[in-house]
């Protein structure tokens, strides 16, 4: 896997210098009105791929805590969940128990007496 990104990398790097070398072209800028300043093309779209690909990672850590924040809030209400759910075993063993506790013994016979 090393192997791959290496080449990923080196050819990545590679493209770069060669769109560098070949795009030097002076090209004017505006900010605003009367704000400009001159760049090579290649730097210019360097330096604009740079800030897109900034951008895009900080959205995407800002994504994850968004994600992680929201969570937390499900951890806590399944935790609520689990409580609430364990409190209806103990009533249903509770209310089982005291059934039990109504009908006859198994070794037990009644009043009447079995035929013979």
């Amino acid at each position: 896997m090393r192997q791959v990104n290496f080449v990923l990398i080196f050819s990545f790097s590679l493209a770069m210098v060669m769109f560098t070398l070949e795009n030097t072209e002076a090209t004017t800028v505006r900010f605003l009105p009367g704000v400009s300043t001159t760049l090579p093309l290649a730097v210019l779209i360097l330096l604009v791929g740079g800030i897109g690909a900034t951008a895009a990672w900080v959205f995407a850590v800002w994504s994850g805590v968004v994600r992680k924040v929201g969570g937390g809030q499900q951890v806590q209400a399944q935790q609520v969940r689990i409580e609430e759910l364990q409190q209806d075993v103990e009533r249903y063993r509770a209310a089982i128990d005291a059934q039990l506790g109504l009908l006859p013994a198994a070794g037990q016979t009644s009043g009447l007496a079995e035929p013979n």
